[in-house]
């Protein structure tokens, strides 16, 4: 999962929501980490075919990805459909300034990048997704998210949509759902969590 760049530290009444953050982050993390493989590979399918059929997505004509780490769901089977179907796909690099999308075709190699990523070429040129593949640590039914704390997300999220409307497409497996994401005022909710239970349509959740 792509990290995210640092935050101002946090004090006073913020800080207990950083706390929360945290705590929940753990136990979502340990809850995905203890799904067995196959399922995890299974529910990984399910998720994809759902981000194929979802049909906001497939209006996109450049959809921002990412190559899986650890536990992640695996969305490269949905980024093979993409492609097949000539949407094109772009995947985040990890700069000092946040995540740029550099655009990713089926047999470009992947370099390593900070964290453990695979990541694009950085000598190819930065795009602008119309629509972005979000990975997850946890998540609620608002669309809200958390990361893996460093903000990379919300950064691009924010970034993106100064000029367009950015369609946001969290996946995750439902064992990462907790009741409530404390909120903080960078953060930029989902518009849809795909999970292998279905899709959640937040915008759409009071």
């Amino acid at each position: 999962m792509a990290p995210h760049p640092t935050t101002p530290s946090k004090t006073g009444a913020e800080a207990p929501d950083v706390a929360r953050k945290a705590k929940l982050r753990r136990a979502a993390l340990a809850a995905r980490d203890a799904l067995d493989p196959a399922v995890r590979r299974s529910a990984s399918a399910a998720i994809g075919r759902a981000l194929l059929a979802l049909p906001e997505l497939a209006q996109a004509r450049l959809v921002g990805a990412f190559w899986p780490i650890r536990s992640e769901v695996d969305p490269r089977p949905a980024v093979e459909g993409l492609r097949a179907r000539s949407q094109a796909v772009a995947l985040p690099h990890v700069t000092p300034d946040g995540l740029v999308f550099r655009e990713w075709r089926m047999g470009d190699a992947l370099v390593a990048g900070r964290f453990g990523l695979s990541e694009p070429d950085p000598s190819l040129p930065p795009v602008e997704p119309d629509a972005l593949i979000v990975p997850l640590a946890a998540f609620d039914r608002s669309g809200q998210r958390i990361g893996y704390g460093r903000g990379y997300y919300d950064g691009a999220i924010a970034r993106l949509s100064k000029s367009r409307a950015v369609l946001t497409v969290g996946i995750g497996f439902a064992a990462q759902e907790v009741e409530r994401v404390p909120a903080e005022p960078h953060d930029r909710p989902l518009q849809f969590v795909i999970t292998e239970d279905g899709v959640i349509r937040c915008d759409r959740i009071a």
